[in-house]
């Protein structure tokens, strides 16, 4: 049997709060510190941030996000809870089991036998405590998280591993079959569901082994504003969209303190398998 490397079990972590939250930061720094003997790679760098909602009606208002870098790799969680000290245990135990995951696959990649059951953790084995967003006024609401970056090119296996680590609801991805913009989102039967700006048969994606439902609902295109009002009218967590500029897949969320994020690809046409047919 292979030996792990040897792993210091501890490691820094940066803490901020924006509430006078008594003992909570060494708290955190203990708890989430420790989760080192859980990963086969070193954790280079740790922040956690802890946010109370000010609505008295939100019952879990205790907000606590995490994120990690591991050896290169980031590792993210969010919960929500009744306390700062709740909140904590929440967020250690859904580390733990994203840490354990990833060494797995980690493993798995260097060529130890593959990983059993692959996804299986995913459905009924991790209550997800979500954080209920702020229930701000419409008329106060802005975009005030607007994220840019180089969409990663993956199989939906692969989209579902990333979203998994990153705690997201959604991932948006470059589908590999296609060179689609796509969102992999958690919803239906089998727990994932596959939006693309263009939708294809399962034939024609990459392939791939998660249980998934693919919508076959073309993107709409929208400008931003109008991407607001979809999300308004239609009481949805985010919106996938065709940016009426760009000609790029967006995705427009709302984020846990009752204003709006968007997400857009850096690079101005994605490089389509399909275009060629």
């Amino acid at each position: 049997m292979a030996k792990k490397r040897g792993l210091a079990e501890d490691f820094d972590v940066e803490v901020f709060t924006r509430d006078e939250l008594p003992g909570i930061a060494d708290y955190a720094r203990r708890k989430i510190g420790g989760l080192g003997r859980f990963s086969n790679q070193p954790v280079l760098f740790a922040r956690v941030k802890l946010t109370k909602l000010p609505d008295p009606a939100v019952e879990r208002p205790m907000v606590a996000q995490a994120n990690l870098d591991v050896d290169g790799r980031v590792v993210r969680a969010q919960v929500a809870a009744a306390t700062a000290r709740e909140a904590i245990d929440r967020l250690e135990a859904r580390l733990r089991r994203r840490l354990q995951r990833a060494a797995e696959n980690w493993e798995a990649r260097r060529g130890s036998q593959p990983v059993t059951d692959r996804h299986e953790w995913r459905h009924g084995s991790e209550p997800t405590h979500r954080p209920s967003y702020f229930p701000r006024p419409v008329e106060e609401r802005r975009i005030i998280r607007h994220k840019s970056f180089t969409l990663g090119t993956l199989t939906v296996d692969e989209a579902a591993d990333e979203m998994d680590l990153l705690d997201y609801d959604f991932h948006l991805f470059t589908e590999r079959g296609t060179g689609q913009d796509s969102v992999l989102y958690r919803v239906g039967p089998t727990g994932y569901r596959l939006a693309q700006v263009t939708p294809v048969p399962a034939s024609r994606l990459a392939p791939f082994e998660l249980p998934v439902t693919l919508s076959t609902r073309p993107a709409p295109r929208l400008t931003a504003e109008q991407a607001i009002e979809r999300l308004v009218q239609l009481g949805l967590p985010f919106v996938f969209f065709v940016d009426a500029q760009s000609n790029r897949g967006n995705v427009l969320y709302h984020r846990y303190d009752g204003h709006y994020g968007l997400i857009t690809p850096a690079t101005s046409q994605p490089k389509s398998a399909t275009s060629s047919g």
